[in-house]
């Protein structure tokens, strides 16, 4: 995290460097005067667009060139994707923006970080005025205006989601429960009573006592904001990272005594055996098959379309697929929702309206735009046809997804847009119809019992102290977790090794943006 991170920000925290990222290599992009607009007032439709994305794009494999064709076809506008690695995604997008205002693209994907880090650089063009009058606006059909909210930096948009950003729900395996005689848990003394028996109890049903445990996860707390979404239920109200108070004021939640007191939540469930041994190195894959082959019961994951998935998972190896999603527990309130992606156009842009119009904006037109951005090609991604497709049978008008071409033996369920994360009312939906049952429930679940995550702004401090400072967050986590140190001991280290000194310090540059 650290190195990603400062490659995106740390040049705010010297002017040589601010030079390089704004000046670049040359004269502005935008160095000329532009005509924005037609005689009788009509935004110039541009040539071309060009728009660095992820992988959570249509990639080359996955029917990208059908995707661009489609979306040209709509438009009558050039679009040029520039799609690195997913995962060199963030390395990628800092040597763009290092190399100068001519190698920008129009338009970009970013995540909250990178998006606060370079609204704060001067590197995003400013689209408040553009998105409160436009039509989307006017349209009456946003119904996720709080979404929008969350992402602005003092009142002012320099981006804008698509999607609500979803989050992670907690999936119990109704069998388990069955199996233990349990209802489902509705406070924290029920949810550790669930855990217990599932730990040493028969919860599989085969006839053997305490050979499982409870639940597992990809660490104990997260690299990246929201932090506490897969171990909810013991973290509640705490927070390891920097938030607000009732006045408005930030500071850091890992200093407050409520954090602490989820570490020792999570050290008794650990040192009892509730959570797996191994959950310190565990990736989200790991955690995934543990969940399949029947090793542990309760699995907190991505409510939506990885609720569906779960459960088809769960049936191919042959086990029950019936999954619980379940609200919060009393004590924890609400689950977390991530800030979404961020669509963002570089101040290089030389048609930035138009940008927005044609290409941000028209992803929610409820339309035929929308669709394409939601499900993909039709005949590439999707189809109404009547047909049999990865052992699925369809009747003639029935939209189905298609089998993956990255993925044989699998099918399209979305394309970069979720349909159950729309911030729109879409009456047209075609394919909601097609969103499985389960995905269905656990998203809407989700969506009536959460909390936008609180988007932090980007200052030189954070740039420069934040990486060392989450990676010593998560070692002291650990000290106390795994370990066994007392939590005082391993406060005592958290000081010794600059962590306190690191915190104050982004503590004081955040609340002196408020003043």
């Amino acid at each position: 995290m650290k190195r990603r991170w400062k490659r995106a920000v740390v040049f705010g925290t010297a002017a040589v460097m601010a030079a390089s990222l704004l000046g670049g290599c040359g004269e502005s992009a935008q160095s000329e005067p532009v005509e924005k607009y037609t005689a009788d007032g009509e935004l110039v439709k541009p040539e071309k667009i060009t728009a660095m994305v992820n992988g959570t794009v249509f990639t080359k494999r996955n029917g990208r060139d059908e995707f661009e064709k489609k979306w040209e076809e709509l438009t009558g506008i050039d679009i040029e994707f520039i799609q690195p690695d997913h995962s060199a995604y963030y390395d990628v997008v800092g040597q763009t923006f290092a190399s100068g205002e001519k190698s920008w693209p129009d338009v970009i994907i970013l995540s909250s970080t990178y998006y606060t880090g370079y609204a704060e650089e001067g590197a995003l063009w400013d689209m408040t005025e553009t998105f409160e009058n436009s039509d989307l606006k006017k349209s009456g059909r946003l119904t996720g205006e709080d979404v929008i909210d969350s992402v602005r930096i003092d009142g002012k948009l320099y981006g804008l989601p698509v999607n609500r950003g979803g989050g992670c729900i907690t999936y119990v395996k109704k069998k388990w429960l069955d199996n233990c005689g349990l209802d489902v848990p509705t406070t924290y003394d029920e949810y550790l009573n669930m855990l217990k028996a599932f730990t040493e109890g028969d919860p599989d049903g085969n006839g053997v006592n305490g050979d499982t445990y409870a639940l597992s996860a990809a660490g104990f707390v997260g690299e990246e904001s929201p932090y506490v979404n897969y171990l909810p239920e013991f973290y509640q109200d705490a927070y390891p990272s920097f938030t607000k108070d009732e006045n408005g004021q930030w500071y850091d939640g890992f200093l407050e005594d409520n954090f602490k007191d989820a570490l020792l939540r999570l050290r008794d469930a650990y040192e009892k055996g509730y959570i797996d041994k191994e959950t310190l190195t565990n990736g989200t894959s790991d955690v995934r098959n543990k969940f399949y082959e029947d090793k542990c019961g309760v699995f907190t994951y991505w409510a939506g379309t990885w609720g569906e998935n779960l459960r088809s998972n769960l049936a191919k190896n042959g086990l029950d697929d019936e999954l619980i999603a379940l609200p919060p527990i009393k004590e924890l309130g609400n689950y977390v929702e991530r800030t979404p992606a961020i669509w963002c156009i570089t101040n290089s842009c030389k048609y930035p309206e138009a940008v927005y119009k044609y290409f941000i904006e028209s992803m929610m037109d409820g339309g035929e735009m929308q669709t394409l951005w939601t499900y993909g090609v039709e005949g590439v991604h999707w189809s109404t046809k009547a047909e049999t497709v990865c052992g699925n049978t369809y009747e003639e008008g029935q939209f189905h997804g298609l089998e993956s071409l990255d993925k044989p033996g699998t099918q399209y369920t979305k394309g970069h847009m979720d349909p159950t994360l729309s911030i729109v009312s879409w009456e047209n939906d075609p394919g909601i119809n097609s969103v499985a049952e389960a995905a269905k429930v656990s998203q809407e679940i989700f969506n009536a019992n959460c909390k936008q995550a609180l988007m932090v702004p980007s200052t030189s401090e954070m740039a420069t102290y934040n990486g060392d400072l989450t990676t010593l967050k998560r070692s002291i986590v650990a000290d106390v977790v795994v370990q066994g140190i007392s939590v005082e001991e391993a406060y005592q280290r958290f000081e010794k090794d600059q962590g306190l000194k690191w915190s104050n310090m982004i503590v004081e540059s955040l609340n002196k943006l408020s003043e």
